[in-house]
Order: C-alpha cells, then structure tokens, then sequence
C-alpha cells in the first residue's frame, strides 16, 4: 500500500520535535493541575509585551486600512520604506554603512534561512553549524537539498572551536552558520574567534575555488547582558549574510516578519539579492507580512527590555546552583544549557516532569547530556520549580 507522505516527512513526524512534544505535555498538565501548579520551561515565546511603538504604529496603520491596497502586494524583497529602515538598523548594528538595496525582508528568521538556503544551496551541498544548535536548521538545509555538518564546541563553554570548523570545511560546503547569542547555550562569539573563522572561510574559499558563505543568524541580538557590543559580522568576513528577526527583541513571534542582509563588500551582491527575491517569491511567500513590515517602518529603533530577562537568567541560576545543577552562565539570549546530573539527559527530563516541571533534552540540539530551560517565563514559574528542581536531580543522582 502506498502512504501519504515522502520517506523523509514520514520519518521526520515519527521523530517529531522534542520542544513541541514537551510543549504538548505542558498542555495536558496545566488542564490536568491548573497553569499556576506546571512549571514550563520548554519553549523559547517571549512573554514580554511588545514595546509601546508597536501599539502606536498598530493604530496607526488600522486607521488607514480603509484606503484601497493598504495592506496589498508589494515588491516581493517588501516595502521600500521598510527596507530603508531595516538598513539603517542593521547598518548601526554591523557598523557597515549597508544600502536598502541589500536587504530583504522575510518571514521571519525562518523563512529568511529557507530563501537563503533555497539560493546558494545544490543538491548535496553542506552547511557546518557549531553545536549544539538550533533544532530546526537540518530541516531548514534539507528542505532545499542541503546536508548539515555539525561541529562540536568546546566543552564547558560552547565557544567556538575554529580548527574543528576548519577540519570540518571540505569542497562541498557551501556555508558556515553561526548564531549569536547562541540558542541554546546563551554563548557570545567574540570578534577575535569570528574573525578567525572569517579567515579559515576566506582560505577555504580559495582552496575550493568557490565562494563559503558566513550566515550569521542573529534573532537575539538585543538580548545581550555582557555589557559589551556584540561583534559585527560583516567586519569578521566578506562573504557574510545576516539573518535577523523581531520575534524576540518586539515580542512578534507570531506576526513573523524578518530579514536577510548581505553584506555590501561582497562583489556582485546584487546577484546574490536577486537569487533572494526570486526564492521568497518561488518558495510561496511572495513577501514578508505587510502589518509587520508597516509596523518595523515606526518601531525598528525600540525593543523590549532585556533587563527583565537578564533578571530572570539570574534567579534561575540561583535556583540551578542551590540544586547543584553544573551550567555556562549565558551572556545573552533566554537559555540555560546545563549540564545532566545524570548520564541520560532524558531520565533527568522525566524526573523533572514527574515534578512538573517542563525542559527539553539536549540531543535534540545536537549534543546529549544536557538539558535546556528557557527563562522567557514569569518569576513566579522560576521561584516555583525550585523545590521540585532540587527534588528532580536528588532522584537522578539516588537512581
């Protein structure tokens, strides 16, 4: 008998996402012991409220939404203004004065990566990716007939480990992907190990005779609690193209609306932008949301506070430490990735449900023995799994 889906999304359903398996369980414990009594730490949705600006501009663009095309097609790389503001951003942000022209808006990170990969990548081409790493980026490269190469990090802190990468690039690497601040360690590259890596691309390129791109996929820039400027990309390479999104630093993960940057030093960018706005439109998103590209034209500049989350990163790690839980404290995004008290991160995983308390294992990012906790959640959820986190490692290590 034939069956209803491909090989590949046949065994991908079977192994579903650990993040939305635990998701999904939360659910059924909140109906189960009231929301107040499930302690979830699975999921990286950003709890704050959006920034004021994006109300504002929200009235603003519903008290225009009666004129005729007010929310209609519009070049498929977005609207002209939008693409004027998402420069100027990322031109502060880069330190690279980066035209409009070199910018395309997306839907989301997500969809920025797919129109990316969908451009530069042939059928078995590779993406190297540090890890651990963000679950859904061998999907992202599949998708388009890509293969991603994981390459450990050092131990402990996750940092880069740039003669590992170097080993790793071969003749069919297309791309290197990094993603800073790093879900889900929290780690942030510095400018001496990006522009080391930017050196290994830039004598692999010319080993291999073609080009090894640099993605740098930023969605949680602003969340940055060293107190230091996170490095720019486009300084550490030319070949570099950087993802970013809103979801996180305006709190509209679900309006999903993004970009991609390329940086201005490449030779012929407009040909690699064009292969951009071909792929968003033949890939069936034609253009990024129009109310997220009209509010980014009016609130670009804000953000939410991050002080809040950097708050929230240290009472959990007081309430890890108490429960002599091992962990890399992060420098930005809202992820712990600690250390498994026991030798199967999934036993710890169960151990915590059994207290309702809700984390996902570690090998779903591409390294076993760990176990993430997002701390985008209200003081309450942190303060409250205390007990049960401590209770949760005593059994694993009594086991």
């Amino acid at each position: 008998m034939s069956t209803l889906l491909s090989p590949a999304v046949r065994q991908a359903v079977a192994g579903g996402s650990a993040i939305r398996k635990m998701f999904e369980q939360g659910l059924e414990l909140k109906k189960k012991y009231g929301a107040d009594n499930v302690f979830d730490f699975s999921l990286g949705n950003p709890d704050l409220a959006p920034p004021p600006a994006v109300k504002a501009a929200l009235e603003k663009i519903a008290s225009g939404a009666d004129r005729p095309f007010a929310l209609g097609y519009m070049p498929n790389a977005g609207y002209p203004a939008t693409r004027e503001a998402l420069a100027r951003l990322v031109s502060r942000e880069q330190g690279v004065e980066t035209p409009a022209a070199n910018v395309v808006a997306t839907v989301g990170a997500a969809g920025g990566l797919n129109v990316l990969f969908r451009a530069i990548l042939a059928a078995g081409d590779e993406v190297v990716v540090p890890s651990p790493y963000f679950v859904e980026y061998g999907f992202y490269c599949g998708n388009h007939g890509g293969v991603l190469r994981p390459v450990p990090t050092k131990p402990g802190d996750f940092s880069l480990d740039i003669g590992a990468i170097e080993a790793a690039v071969t003749e069919r690497t297309r791309a290197v992907i990094v993603n800073t601040p790093n879900n889900p360690t929290g780690q942030i590259y510095p400018a001496e190990d990006l522009a080391a890596l930017g050196e290994v691309l830039a004598r692999k390129s010319a080993q291999f005779g073609r080009v090894i791109y640099l993605v740098s996929d930023e969605p949680y820039r602003q969340l940055n609690y060293t107190g230091e400027p996170i490095p720019s990309m486009f300084a550490a390479y030319r070949h570099t193209v950087v993802v970013g999104s809103f979801s996180k630093t305006l709190s509209l993960a679900g309006e999903r609306v993004g970009y991609l940057a390329v940086n201005p030093a490449i030779e012929g960018a407009e040909e690699l932008v064009g292969g951009l706005v071909l792929a968003n439109r033949i890939l069936g998103f034609v253009n990024a949301p129009a109310v997220g590209q009209l509010v980014l034209q009016e609130a670009w500049d804000s953000g939410i506070d991050a002080g809040i989350y950097r708050r929230r990163r240290d009472m959990l790690a007081d309430g890890l430490r108490a429960a002599g839980v091992e962990f890399f404290l992060p420098k930005g995004a809202f992820y712990f990735f600690v250390k498994s008290p026991c030798p199967d991160e999934r036993d710890f995983v169960e151990a915590l449900l059994r207290e309702r308390i809700l984390a996902v294992a570690g090998r779903g990012f591409g390294l076993a023995g760990h176990v993430r906790f997002a701390f985008c959640v209200e003081d309450r959820t942190i303060l409250g799994a205390r007990e049960g986190l401590a209770r949760a490692v005593a059994a694993v290590r009594g086991a």
